[in-house]
């Protein structure tokens, strides 16, 4: 055999060897609370499956948008109940919205030594500005306003909120330095990279209605992605996830 056609016989081998070894990708559409929280997931999940994860993390209600229009992700997982179920009402997950776990919302400074114990704190002159998700977008900004609104500061605080986008844009606001304060996810705060900073107080859960976040998977799954989404599904619900859940925060 010609050695050209011996190199080319080798180099399709590598090809299809090479191709058949790349770990599988599942799309996985993360609320912006369990950022952290589904990294630790996403690992483990890939332990026992060798399947690798893509993490799009984002508002629930900008996800979902995204969903609508056709975005080609796998799985949903939302801070919420109401947009997965959204999605189910317009057939577009294979089975109705199933709760994975309960978030708590905190406030949360980096100034150690500020008092900050309550809501109420936050009217002092020392708090220049607040950091709030949006609440027509991100559930824990729709919990904060529920809270702010039971305590009647919401009127009092308007003028030093500043809404970010999602909770991840919050938490940057935070660590810029452009807010002192911000009302994010208690799993944001006990990630490893977070905790050491600053401090943080949790916002009584009487103040604010159940944050229900919900997972779906999506009908835009299909083929492999599909079986190793229903896969990912169950793991979620297994006692290796809640462990990794409870260590975040989430009930």
């Amino acid at each position: 055999m010609p050695r050209i056609k011996i190199l080319l016989l080798i180099t399709c081998l590598f090809v299809s060897l090479s191709t058949y070894a790349q770990p599988h990708k599942l799309r996985i559409a993360v609320a912006a609370n369990a950022q952290y929280v589904a990294k630790k997931l996403a690992e483990e999940f890939k332990k026992e499956t060798n399947v690798d994860a893509d993490l799009i993390v984002g508002a629930s209600g900008k996800l979902t948008t995204q969903i609508e229009q056709g975005a080609p992700f796998d799985v949903f997982l939302s801070a919420d109940m109401k947009y997965p179920q959204e999605l189910a009402d317009k057939t577009l997950t294979l089975d109705q919205p199933r709760i994975y776990a309960y978030g708590q919302l905190i406030m949360w400074t980096l100034n150690k030594d500020a008092k900050l114990s309550q809501p109420s704190d936050l009217t002092q002159p020392v708090f220049h500005k607040i950091a709030v998700a949006n609440p027509s977008l991100a559930p824990y900004g729709e919990a904060t306003m529920q809270a702010l609104g039971k305590l009647k500061l919401a009127e009092q605080l308007k003028d030093k909120i500043v809404y970010g986008e999602s909770i991840a844009q919050v938490n940057q606001y935070l660590l810029s330095g452009a807010t002192e304060v911000a009302f994010t996810a208690k799993s944001i705060v006990l990630d490893p990279e977070q905790k050491d900073k600053g401090k943080w107080v949790a916002v009584n859960e009487k103040l604010y209605q159940p944050i229900a976040q919900g997972v779906v998977i999506l009908k835009a799954s299909s083929g492999e992605n599909l079986k190793e989404a229903q896969k990912f599904y169950t793991f979620l619900f297994g006692s290796k996830a809640k462990k990794i859940l409870k260590a975040y925060g989430y009930k």
